[in-house]
């Protein structure tokens, strides 16, 4: 989750699948999907595939500093009384490139951002991926914008995912939210392919976090929550001044659940990096449909290929490796 988001901007998000699936060119670091597609005169983008990241309007996007180097020309474009920061795509290679975008209030555009991470240009996030179904691959590191024509997999197990909606119906935003299940109870939580943990070196021995220039993978779990399953379980390891990803003092801390329930699978032990409750309780929720206790994200999802099914609000979840199916939960949550 980087959230680079503005809570203001609207997004116009349709339903239109392609008819024939499509892998996207990307790399795998540290438990993350970049998308790296290539203009036409050799230039690569590297773009972080985050569903609890930034974008809007149906819209990726990229940093001012890689607009500039791509000599993308700026739009014109206002939405709701609102000027919104936007440049032409860039003309991709052919079998290199990204999917257009499904529906904007811009035509074919995308979204420039004053700055990106530190080792990314921008992101593929929540503005862009709804509306239609991505397969996130992840033992086999491959990303697939799904044709009209998929299916899941009868051996994949299926999960809700909840959303804010318009008084019309059609989606407030796109963040998704999913519910798993720790030491029995049903927690909602965002379904964030980006969550991001910056270890110091002892966290990531004592963790097993790999890590790529100081980046690794995590799911955030709030500090109330936190707290009251260490105060439950205080067998259940935490690791104090655990993560950098903040200047504050004391750094963030991390800890260890011996399993995970998702989707009717368990899975663990699963690291989770704290974070401030406002930060799901307050900025995100007023994002998603419901509050949440935080997010979950590749340390989970790297046991299986993960389909995200934005216009059927679905997630599917196919066991590859360290997963074991559960019975259902016996009440409704």
């Amino acid at each position: 989750m980087v959230l680079t988001t503005s809570a203001g901007l609207l997004f116009f998000v349709g339903s239109m699948q392609s008819a024939m699936p499509q892998v996207l060119p990307t790399v795998y670091e540290a438990g993350h999907f970049y998308a790296v597609p290539e203009t036409r005169d050799g230039r690569r983008l590297k773009l972080l595939v985050d569903s609890g990241g930034g974008g809007s309007g149906g819209m990726y996007w990229i940093s001012k500093a890689a607009a500039q180097h791509l000599h993308l020309k700026p739009i014109a474009c206002t939405a709701d009384g609102q000027h919104l920061p936007v440049a032409h795509l860039p003309e991709y290679r052919v079998g290199l490139g990204l999917p257009p975008p499904v529906k904007t209030p811009c035509g074919q555009a995308l979204l420039v951002f004053p700055q990106a991470g530190s080792n990314y240009d921008g992101q593929l996030g929540a503005g862009y991926l709804p509306g239609r179904t991505w397969t996130f691959d992840y033992p086999a590191h491959r990303l697939t914008l799904e044709g009209d024509a998929w299916r899941p997999s009868p051996a994949a197990h299926r999960t809700a995912l909840g959303f804010p909606h318009e008084a019309n119906g059609a989606l407030a935003s796109g963040f998704a939210r999913i519910t798993i299940r720790v030491d029995g109870q049903p927690l909602d939580m965002l379904l964030d392919t980006g969550a991001s943990s910056y270890p110091t070196p002892a966290a990531a021995r004592a963790s097993g976090t790999p890590t790529v220039q100081g980046e690794g993978v995590t799911s955030y779990i709030t500090t109330s929550t936190l707290e009251r399953w260490h105060k439950v379980h205080p067998n259940w390891r935490v690791l104090e001044n655990a993560d950098e990803k903040v200047a504050a003092r004391p750094l963030r801390r991390i800890i260890e659940v011996p399993e995970v329930e998702i989707a009717n699978w368990s899975v663990g032990p699963v690291w989770f990096t704290e974070q401030p409750d406002q930060a799901f309780h307050q900025y995100m929720a007023q994002m998603m449909d419901k509050p949440t206790e935080g997010a979950v994200g590749g340390n989970v999802f790297g046991h299986f290929v993960m389909t995200i099914d934005y216009p059927r609000e679905a997630a599917y979840f196919y066991c590859v490796s360290g997963c074991k199916p559960v019975a259902p939960a016996t009440s409704a949550h």
